[in-house]
């Protein structure tokens, strides 16, 4: 579901986005996306197994890692790797599985889905922060 009521209310409902594929480099859309939602409040959680850190945040190998629970899953990966994330975000109890812009896979929507997860795709969450609530 895409629609602006439903986003707005994700976006106000989340408070812990964990972020796979969340890059260090600065220049990287991940990195420039998880920085703006820091600074608005949004606990953030760098999923990164090749990083021990990433803006002042420990970093965790995958979702499983992760004590406490996630509210929102946000995804820079390709959208071949969606599924397993989609059923690891199932497994930890997430509300939300977000798949960024250009990040496009269905069956980790039915999955994530079926198991009662709001899911976005093909959105940027900044950009939808943004339009919503900075416009």
């Amino acid at each position: 579901m895409t629609d602006s009521a439903t986003l707005g209310q994700v976006l106000r409902d989340s408070k812990r986005l964990a972020i796979v594929g969340l890059s260090a480099d600065d220049a990287r859309p991940s990195n420039v996306v998880a920085r703006y939602m820091q600074a608005r409040g949004y606990t953030v959680i760098p999923v990164n197994p090749k990083c021990a850190q990433i803006l002042g945040e420990k970093c965790y190998p995958n979702l499983k890692a992760i004590p406490g629970p996630v509210d929102l899953v946000d995804v820079f990966r390709k959208s071949g790797d969606c599924l397993s994330i989609a059923a690891d975000a199932v497994a930890i109890g997430a509300k939300v599985l977000w798949l960024q812009q250009g990040v496009i896979n269905e069956e980790a929507r039915e999955l994530a889905a079926a198991a009662g997860l709001t899911v976005v795709m093909d959105r940027c969450l900044k950009i939808e922060f943004a339009r919503l609530f900075s416009g």
